[in-house]
């Protein structure tokens, strides 16, 4: 009966669903924080999917973006574990904040970017002890299609072919089925991305196709489709209450359509709070960046290089 639009590999996946051929599923419980791992194999299982083969980590806590201090550093530090194993053990990183700063839902990228340790304009001025403890790491926000004029994918590629990182990390604000996933759920991924998808705005995508480089995307819904929501809930008010038989499952589908689809297209919803919780999940993604990338430095340290 659904049928939805997402960003998550795991709602893609369907709760409680048997296990697709080409997809591997794995699920643990680490304190408050739910991590599952997925991995896309085949080509048939993409296909259905609908989305790339590769690695899906997910990681979800209901209350992150109300979590205390305590919470927020076992989530930063799964963060920088999960990414940690996607990235090649040397060279640079090219950390990419996607998005429009100027609306809230959709600044997450550019809130993370400002919050990095970059460290490629200090190596050359340390010690040879400490320049050992810091990867070369720099970062951008390059902005949307619409301020800039230029796609996304080609200002990275042409900052790639300059700054040559051997990776590319790239952070985005995504959409969900469910919308209590929102600021509560995180997905790292070494399959890239598409800027603009949380939203419909289907862009060049920042693969290792387009970059000719590993390209990490992390990812936290920000916002449902409001014609999710009316299908969903159209959806379950016809099968709980039997409004129409299981012989007119095309005229319940043509009602669904005709009900969520407006004269305005597609909307989407987000919380009133986005703001705070914006900047809450910001500040926690940023933290385990920065692990990830300078495991050798304790957290004290990475603050003290903040901005140098």
């Amino acid at each position: 009966m659904r049928s939805f639009r997402t960003d998550l590999a795991m709602e893609c996946m369907g709760e409680g669903s048997a296990p697709m051929e080409g997809v591997t599923m794995e699920t643990e419980q680490v304190g408050d924080i739910k991590l599952t791992r997925i991995r896309i194999e085949s080509d048939q299982a993409e296909k259905e999917l609908g989305k790339s083969k590769g690695e899906y980590i997910t990681l979800e806590n209901r209350q992150l973006f109300k979590c205390n201090t305590k919470q927020q550093r076992a989530m930063a530090k799964l963060i920088a574990k999960s990414v940690l194993g996607m990235l090649p053990p040397e060279g640079e990183v090219l950390v990419v904040g996607l998005g429009n700063r100027n609306v809230t839902a959709d600044a997450l990228g550019t809130r993370v970017v400002e919050r990095m340790l970059v460290t490629r304009h200090l190596r050359h001025a340390m010690n040879e002890e400490t320049r050992g403890k810091l990867r070369g790491v720099s970062a951008i926000a390059p902005g949307v299609l619409g301020l800039t004029g230029i796609e996304t994918a080609e200002l990275c590629k042409g900052l790639v072919e300059h700054v040559k990182p051997t990776s590319v990390i790239a952070i985005d604000a995504l959409a969900a089925f469910e919308s209590e996933r929102i600021c509560t759920t995180i997905q790292i991924t070494d399959t890239g991305i598409e800027p603009g998808s949380g939203v419909g705005n289907h862009r060049l995508g920042l693969t290792e196709q387009t970059l000719k480089v590993k390209v990490i995307a992390i990812g936290v819904p920000m916002v449902v489709y409001a014609s999710t929501i009316a299908r969903d809930a159209m959806a379950r008010l016809i099968e709980e209450y039997q409004i129409m038989p299981d012989k007119h499952r095309e005229a319940t589908a043509t009602l669904l359509r005709q009900v969520s689809e407006g004269l305005m297209g597609d909307m989407v919803v987000t919380p009133r709070e986005v703001d705070e919780m914006v900047l809450t999940v910001a500040e926690i993604l940023s933290s385990g960046l920065n692990q990830a990338l300078h495991p050798d430095l304790d957290t004290a340290a990475l603050h003290t290089y903040m901005h140098q």
